[in-house]
């Protein structure tokens, strides 16, 4: 029988970000896709909605979280009529969870420019040609749409198109979870105020607690 997964210190750390930075390294040396988190969003009705997206970068000073996509898409409106996101990263293998929750803010240019000039070129044309969310009448449609760019490009760079850019989320609540034998789980949640800070958010101290499972 394989060991029990440790389970949260008993004193909580007053900041749970370093932790958190720990288990996303730890994932990352035995689960596939590690980075993997699920987005959830709210329309301008209060319907959710939720997707997988990849995190493409986490600040454990700032607890912040980072994902890129198409602006026009159907999370993309959703962040613009309500700019609030929850996140989860679910390791099964180790029996972990982290929740995310907080405000969001747009990815300068700059940032976004950079992302995009470090994916593979099919990437960059494949991100070009989709208008995602919108209506397709066939998957050959959208493979022409493709060689359309790539063609158009002429083995030159795709440049990164306006609708597209990154997210950032900025974490107002932390909670972890570890498995543990008998279904005697082990939980915790950290909340902070954050304060808007220009374009940005500065955070107060954290407050933790354990939780029932």
């Amino acid at each position: 029988m394989a060991p029990a997964i440790p389970p949260l210190p008993e004193t909580l750390p007053a900041d749970p970000l370093p932790l958190l930075a720990t288990w996303l390294a730890e994932a990352a040396k035995t689960i596939r896709n590690s980075t993997a988190m699920t987005l959830a969003t709210v329309d301008g009705n209060g319907r959710p909605a939720a997707r997988m997206v990849i995190c493409r970068g986490f600040d454990a000073t700032t607890g912040t979280f980072v994902f890129y996509t198409d602006r026009e898409s159907d999370k993309g409106t959703e962040l613009a009529a309500r700019p609030w996101a929850a996140l989860v990263f679910h390791w099964d293998a180790v029996e972990r969870q982290v929740r995310v929750a907080g405000p969001v803010t747009d990815v300068p240019d700059t940032e976004s420019d950079a992302y995009w000039a470090g994916r593979p070129p099919d990437a960059r044309a494949a991100a070009s040609a989709s208008e995602q969310s919108r209506p397709l009448a066939s998957r050959a449609a959208f493979l022409a749409r493709i060689a359309d760019v790539t063609a158009r490009a002429r083995g030159g760079d795709v440049s990164r198109p306006k609708r597209w850019g990154g997210y950032r989320v900025w974490a107002e609540r932390v909670e972890l979870w570890v498995g543990q034998p008998g279904r005697a789980h082990d939980r915790a949640r950290w909340t902070r105020p954050l304060t808007r800070a220009g374009e940005a958010f500065a955070g107060g101290p954290w407050l933790g607690t354990r939780l029932m499972p």
